[in-house]
């Protein structure tokens, strides 16, 4: 892998907490524009992995490095944005003023803040909701929301905490595939935790499997499932089975 193809450098990432080792001395990198997904057993430690990853800066690391685009992260710098299982809409606002949000908050061109808005929205289908406000949304398309609001910034990198887990498989496989599709238009790199090892199998195009505490990776699986993927084939169960093999810890 070449330098100019990594956008995300974590070297050497440890973390204790007093003599507690949670994370030990992980390593890896994520391409530009790579779907990544983490996984691992119950209580290993992605929680810890994953606030070392979106608290740059204010969760302080025992030692080891993170590095966006070879430089030490900054936020002031690096476009970074956050998914997270929690529906994060401003409740005063309506679903165009939430999409538009970050756009403002970066002072972008009102003509750009349109047109971002108008894209986004029409991407995740709430083109003819953009006057609602989210207590008029269902769980899903508040979700969408924060999707688009999340990728109409072109954040260099996402991160996504098991932002599906509260809902049910046919309103996250819809999702899954919406955010698949956004993925692939923007080319955005995206960081994604989930302990549903289905669906790290249907979005990834490789694989981190944490070990149990302290936490470690047990494997990098190279995902080449051609897309669209299919649940029921025989190649997607072949590694699904294979990753819920390596997460078992009993």
């Amino acid at each position: 892998m070449e330098n100019n193809d990594v956008l995300v450098k974590v070297s050497h990432m440890t973390k204790k907490f007093g003599d507690l080792l949670v994370l030990d001395d992980i390593s890896f990198d994520v391409k530009r524009g790579e779907f990544l997904c983490v996984v691992g057993p119950t209580g290993c430690g992605k929680t810890t992995f994953l606030n070392c990853l979106t608290k740059l800066g204010v969760y302080q690391l025992t030692s080891g490095e993170i590095l966006i685009n070879g430089e030490p992260v900054d936020l002031r710098k690096h476009n970074v944005a956050y998914i997270f299982q929690e529906y994060s809409a401003f409740p005063w606002q309506t679903v165009e003023e939430n999409v538009a949000y970050g756009l403002k908050m970066k002072k972008r061109p009102a003509a750009e803040i349109r047109q971002r808005v108008d894209e986004m929205l029409e991407l995740v289908g709430l083109t003819e909701y953009r006057k609602y406000y989210p207590s008029q949304l269902s769980a899903s398309m508040l979700q969408r929301v924060s999707i688009a609001r999340a990728f109409a910034v072109q954040p260099d990198l996402l991160l996504m905490d098991e932002p599906y887990g509260q809902l049910d498989n046919s309103l996250r496989y819809k999702l899954e595939d919406e955010l698949i599709k956004l993925w692939q238009k923007t080319g955005t790199t995206v960081i994604f935790i989930t302990h549903n090892i289905e669906e790290a199998v249907y979005l990834s195009q490789r694989i981190l499997v944490l070990s149990n505490k302290p936490t470690g990776i047990k494997k990098e699986i190279e995902n080449t499932l051609p897309r669209p993927r299919n649940v029921t084939d025989l190649a997607f169960n072949k590694l699904r089975d294979e990753v819920t093999d390596l997460i078992k810890w009993w």
